[in-house]
């Protein structure tokens, strides 16, 4: 295993996805338009990211694309919706000014039809020079202009997939993440990560950091072996599905064994690697939508951030916004929307759910050892789950109720409650915690004792 930055113990993400929180086109701008400029409009939402207690922007695809983002045409220049290179060096000054780091989008799996070496080989046929980046089939006889099967991504025939066993690829991910890396960015989030064979992650992330030693690489795994994917592709780290999926699944179903049973197995991550974290994300319903009772969304965000890992908040999530993916064309959009020009523009009803947040991302900024806490049940029901997060002689008590009806628990040696609508009460022989129905609770407790 490579051994993370250290700057990474203490980060906590802000993601937007650019292109739905300016309100750009859905389609590239013809090649006559000037650049929008409209990625300086980040710039008065950083101040906003720094009161939530983020650490650092993650920022979806901006560079050249034909519509969403994630059909990549040029990875050497800004997309002309959002603006130029002036823009982006604009943005990633005020981020660091404010200590923000910067995360960028790499989508390496797979380019959109119009990237310049897939048109090369459609005009110069199988004797193009840029053929072998490609993955294709060229029907019998063909001459310059016929059209050859190329691997798609998952069935979409707009995301041309690149050879990952060819070495120009290869140098062309190295050379667009140390240009950008150059110009400011902290790190890469590696789009469909699952899709690409771990060596290739081996053959490039030790180039770059090796001009780049503190950059972050984290990796997009939906399932599978996670330790292994980490491991083989040298990454730091991987986006955690299988805790998102169980958090938001537990609280619908009232079943707190299928989270306690997750979080058993973020254990078992938290050994090898410390897991990207998150409740909502560009590509998932918005948790807000995604309960059945809203009543538990400081549930769900309890847990995010106060279980091991590096946790990402989805921009509008800290304000409940609501959207459902559906699986159409323009499906994202709900869940991608344009934001208003400025944070005093946002709806009144939304900053209960901010100032939930800044609480306790505030706690766990001042408990930072929370980056590879362990998790431990102490009580364990449908609907109660009471479990201890321990690192470094530190230890924190999180009490969680979905019933109807009001529970009280013994809690030995918590000290005070530091979050939540609980209260303690020690006036018998054990310290008990007392719950409102669908209550929670964040809990002081003396390091090493349960």
């Amino acid at each position: 295993m490579v051994a993370m930055p250290g700057w990474v113990e203490h980060a906590v993400w802000w993601q937007v996805y650019p292109l739905g929180f300016v309100g750009a086109e859905k389609q590239a701008l013809a090649a006559d338009q000037p650049p929008a400029h409209r990625l300086p409009q980040l710039i008065d939402w950083l101040d906003y990211a720094v009161e939530l207690g983020a650490s650092g922007l993650a920022l979806g695809p901006v560079f050249t694309s034909e519509t969403h983002g994630y059909d990549t045409v040029d990875f050497l220049s800004i997309d002309t919706r959002l603006g130029d290179d002036a823009d982006f060096d604009a943005l990633v000054e005020a981020a660091h000014t404010r200590g923000l780091s910067i995360l960028l989008d790499g989508v390496f799996n797979h380019v959109g039809r119009g990237f310049a070496p897939f048109q090369q080989v459609l005009a110069g046929g199988a004797d193009s020079p840029t053929a072998s980046m490609f993955q294709l089939s060229w029907p019998a006889g063909a001459r310059p202009g016929a059209e050859p099967e190329y691997a798609e991504f998952e069935g979409h025939s707009q995301l041309v997939a690149l050879n990952h066993e060819d070495g120009a690829v290869a140098d062309l991910v190295t050379e667009v993440m140390l240009h950008w890396l150059g110009r400011g960015a902290d790190g890469w989030r590696l789009d469909a990560a699952y899709a690409v064979p771990s060596t290739f992650w081996a053959t490039v992330l030790p180039r770059v950091r090796a001009a780049y030693p503190d950059a972050y690489f984290v990796g997009e795994v939906i399932h599978g072996d996670y330790v292994a994917a980490v491991h083989d592709g040298e990454l730091d780290s991987v986006t955690q599905y299988e805790l998102w999926k169980a958090i938001w699944s537990s609280l619908n179903d009232g079943n707190f064994y299928e989270l306690a049973h997750a979080l058993e197995r973020h254990n078992h991550y938290l050994g090898s690697f410390a897991p990207l974290t998150f409740v909502g994300n560009h590509d998932v319903t918005r948790l807000a939508s995604r309960l059945t009772d809203i009543r538990h969304l400081p549930h769900a965000v309890a847990v995010l951030l106060t279980v091991g890992g590096t946790p990402s908040i989805y921009a509008g999530d800290e304000q409940a916004f609501r959207g459902i993916k559906e699986e159409r064309f323009g499906g994202d959009d709900a869940i991608r929307p344009a934001f208003p020009a400025h944070p005093d523009d946002l709806a009144a009803d939304g900053w209960p759910t901010y100032h939930l947040h800044q609480l306790l991302i505030g706690l766990r900024r001042r408990h930072p050892w929370l980056h590879r806490a362990n998790f431990k049940p102490m009580i364990l029901t449908n609907d109660h789950l009471i479990y201890t997060v321990s690192a470094d002689d530190e230890s924190l008590i999180v009490a969680l109720n979905l019933s109807t009806k009001p529970t009280s628990h013994p809690t030995p040696n918590a000290e005070s409650v530091i979050a939540g609508d609980g209260r303690m009460d020690w006036s018998g022989p054990r310290a008990q915690v007392h719950l409102p129905a669908h209550g929670w609770a964040i809990l002081e407790h003396t390091p090493g004792v349960v």
